[in-house]
């Protein structure tokens, strides 16, 4: 049985190795070899403590093995996309398709909800294929844009859900 909950202090090592693993994963071809290699659970592990003392929108799916994906949000400047951002959604390998995505997605936009956001976005890597998930969950192609990683501009897509309901009553009418 997977529990999605919020994170506790002691997920952030579990968090990390989520992160890395996944990016591994999923952006291979996509982002450079060498940033990849870089990457640190450590690193990212103490990146997701400090997130979770400071009372930030940390999620994790929990297994009996531990944490098996993770979903980051934050209520952010109303912008045109909207005023809650899901930053992040990483789930491992081995739990693809089995709607651990799709119930962190859900459980990130209740916590947006939560905090008085109206509506939620989130930008995915344009050659990543989970682009595709996140239309299927009811997300619409809101922009376009370009970010930097490891010295190479990669195009970009926004998703969103006006309203956040939309996010949320998606997710219940699939589970």
């Amino acid at each position: 049985m997977i529990e999605i909950r919020r994170a506790r202090s002691g997920d952030a090592p579990g968090i990390g190795a989520v992160h890395v693993s996944a990016w591994r994963s999923a952006y291979a071809g996509i982002l450079p070899d060498a940033y990849l290699a870089r990457l640190s659970v450590a690193r990212q592990a103490h990146y997701y403590e400090r997130s979770i003392r400071l009372g930030g929108g940390v999620l994790v799916a929990a297994a009996r093995q531990g944490v098996v994906g993770f979903a980051t949000a934050r209520a952010v400047r109303p912008s045109e996309l909207g005023d809650g951002e899901v930053e992040t959604l990483y789930v491992l390998d081995d739990f693809r398709d089995a709607g651990v995505g799709s119930a962190l997605l859900r459980a990130a936009g209740q916590f947006l909800a939560g905090r008085a956001c109206n509506a939620a976005y989130l930008w995915v890597l344009r050659d990543n294929p989970a682009q595709f998930f996140y239309e299927r969950l009811g997300g619409k192609l809101a922009a376009s844009g370009t970010t930097i990683v490891g010295g190479k501009p990669i195009p970009q897509l926004a998703y969103a859900w006006n309203p956040i309901a939309k996010l949320i009553e998606q997710e219940v009418s699939r589970q």
